[in-house]
């Protein structure tokens, strides 16, 4: 095998934290269509690569991994910095914008609403927890305060693992209330050609 490759079909919020990271870094990727409609991960040879089934996984080399932050973490360590400032406290905020902000958002909101059929949403708990989304969305604009991004102004992974879900957010049918700075934070994202993309993909094949 040679050059970069990523198992993982555009539409799954993971790969495309994983694309646009790699594409701000100027790399060529192999992306392949796997999980979804398209089947894959079910089979032996992904499951040597993850035993969780789940995508993106990558192979560079003698290197394969899955979970995207350390795949991430990894392209940048590998191919260098790019336009990543890096630091401890760019990686911590980029742990918890994946693990705490984004999780309160995938699972509970995009898929509690628009990956479950209207006639067993239970939009109560959606709602709730689209508030809750939000409230950490404050905690991030708080911290980015005056500056363009996330931490101490400067664009880093936890720009990546923050803005990848903003797209699906905003273009959701729901009762948004952003908080402070966060529309334009989410403007900001979205002239980054490499954010346009990888992250503002069509995901209307994943609607319940």
């Amino acid at each position: 095998m040679a050059g970069l490759v990523i198992h993982g079909r555009k539409t799954s919020s993971n790969v495309q934290a994983v694309m646009w990271g790699a594409a701000e870094l100027g790399l060529e990727v192999d992306r392949r269509d796997v999980g979804g409609r398209f089947g894959g991960t079910d089979t032996a040879a992904f499951r040597a690569m993850n035993p969780m089934g789940l995508v993106p996984v990558m192979e560079d080399g003698k290197h394969t991994l899955f979970e995207s932050a350390a795949i991430l973490r990894y392209l940048v360590a590998a191919y260098g910095p790019g336009p990543f400032a890096e630091g401890p406290e760019q990686d911590m905020w980029a742990e918890w914008a994946k693990h705490t902000l984004c999780a309160a958002f995938t699972m509970p909101v995009f898929w509690g609403f628009y990956r479950t059929p209207e006639a067993e949403r239970d939009m109560t708990a959606v709602l709730g927890a689209l508030e809750r989304f939000e409230d950490l969305a404050g905690m991030a604009m708080t911290l980015r305060g005056a500056g363009s991004w996330l931490v101490d102004g400067r664009f880093s992974r936890a720009d990546i693992m923050a803005g990848h879900v903003l797209f699906r957010y905003f273009t959701l049918d729901l009762p948004r209330r952003p908080p402070a700075g966060l529309e334009d934070y989410y403007a900001a994202l979205t002239e980054r050609p490499a954010y346009r993309e990888h992250v503002m993909v069509d995901y209307s094949e994943l609607k319940g």
